[in-house]
């Protein structure tokens, strides 16, 4: 794996430091170069990736198909405007819209703004409406509009007064959202799989139930799939496995295939209301980025990567299960499904996420006590079944080992 050239750690901490605003709290590793599921850090040391960039790198890093399909298209037009026609947006469009059943695809460049667009396409189906319906420890991104549904005070409250009134209500409680969707309610915003709030998924009859309520008073139903969908869980589309067809879906992380790409998926009802001039983008929908959306959804689909993550997941789901037998309390919960695991904690997830570095695996964290799982869909068993002996480890104090 060839590295670009070296730099020291410190002084590319000490540049961003000076120079970029300090938004994200950044540990102290320096990945470099990788390959498959595995990352290489400035010093050389290599490491099971299980977070994958945050479920951006499904295929992993330097996937050849991906690499081959890079280079190809460097060649050519690097950026064409939405004004204009180019083949692979709709190659894109065409192939989603086949595996989805929805008719139509906006394109864009993040989760956030796939979210931003789903609420005015929301509030296009129900004028007048403002009112919108999301989860307690929902997170839907950190635009205006996005955060106004983002389920959680700490990141909502330093930007109020936001967007529209949003209701919050605790996952899976049948009882408190047929009570709160009302004739005033636009949208219905859910994750079938909660990931900022700690990896919990949503029931088949729960979501059932917000299809039925949503269809009752006219609202939208929209899930947020940015990254619980596209493979994540075995199923391409988290809807299809809960059989339920919501009006809306945003996509995004691993649909560019490692650049920028989001899009929405929209349904029958409300595609015939979108006009030119109601919604755009200028970058939104590239050539290169389609293009590798292109590969990394038929390597998913046709590369029989669905199954694997399936026949992967059930293993590993029972793999974490035992180990919280065995774990004395240590792990309290562990919840997911294909290859999106969240292990809750009787401590804090960030002290266990460190230790997990150091013996050589990355890994993502969620609320406070829980450890998020978000490997590439290529990850070998081994990296897995490491991941847990690790952990246990580290959960009964045993010494710190060597990445072997």
């Amino acid at each position: 794996m060839r590295q670009p050239p070296p730099e020291a750690p410190s002084l590319v901490e000490k540049r961003d430091a000076e120079n970029i605003l300090d938004t994200y709290k950044r540990t102290s590793f320096h990945p470099r170069a990788g390959k498959g599921a595995k990352l290489v850090d400035a010093d050389g040391k290599v490491y099971w990736d299980l977070l994958a960039g945050i479920a951006v790198n499904a295929l992993g890093h330097r996937h050849p198909r991906l690499v081959k399909a890079l280079r190809e298209e460097s060649n050519h037009l690097l950026h064409v405007s939405n004004l204009f026609y180019h083949p692979a947006q709709g190659l894109l469009a065409e192939r989603l819209t086949h595996l989805s059943g929805m008719p139509r695809v906006f394109f864009c460049n993040s989760g956030t703004e796939a979210i931003e667009a789903a609420v005015k396409f929301t509030r296009l189906a129900a004028p007048g409406r403002s009112r919108m319906i999301a989860l307690e420890g929902s997170f839907h991104g950190r635009t205006m509009g996005a955060l106004a549904l983002t389920g959680n005070e700490a990141y909502r409250k330093p930007f109020e007064p936001l967007v529209g009134e949003t209701v919050f209500l605790p996952a899976n409680d049948i009882v408190a959202l047929e009570r709160a969707v009302t004739p005033d309610t636009a949208g219905i915003f859910l994750e079938p799989i909660l990931g900022e709030g700690g990896i919990v998924p949503l029931t088949p009859e729960y979501v059932k139930v917000a299809r039925a309520a949503a269809d009752r008073v006219g609202a939208a139903l929209v899930f947020d799939e940015v990254q619980s969908g596209l493979g994540r869980t075995g199923f391409l589309f988290v809807f299809q496995d809960l059989g339920v067809q919501p009006d809306l879906v945003t996509l995004a992380k691993p649909l560019g295939g490692g650049l920028p790409l989001g899009a929405v998926l929209v349904g029958q009802r409300i595609a015939p209301l979108v006009k030119p001039g109601h919604h755009g983008t200028t970058f939104g929908g590239n050539p290169i980025a389609c293009r590798l959306g292109l590969e990394t959804l038929s390597e998913i689909v046709d590369g029989g990567l669905l199954e694997t993550i399936r026949e992967t997941g059930e293993w590993f789901g029972n793999k974490l299960r035992s180990a919280k037998k065995r774990s004395k309390g240590a792990i309290v919960d562990v919840r997911g499904r294909g290859l999106m695991w969240g292990v809750e904690l009787d401590r804090d997830a960030v002290e266990v996420q460190k230790a997990l570095l150091d013996k050589g695996f990355v890994v993502g964290t969620s609320r406070t006590r829980v450890l998020r799982l978000l490997p590439p869909y290529v990850v070998p068993r081994p990296a897995l079944s490491g991941f847990v002996k690790a952990l246990e480890e580290i959960l009964r104090g045993a010494p710190k080992e060597k990445v072997p």
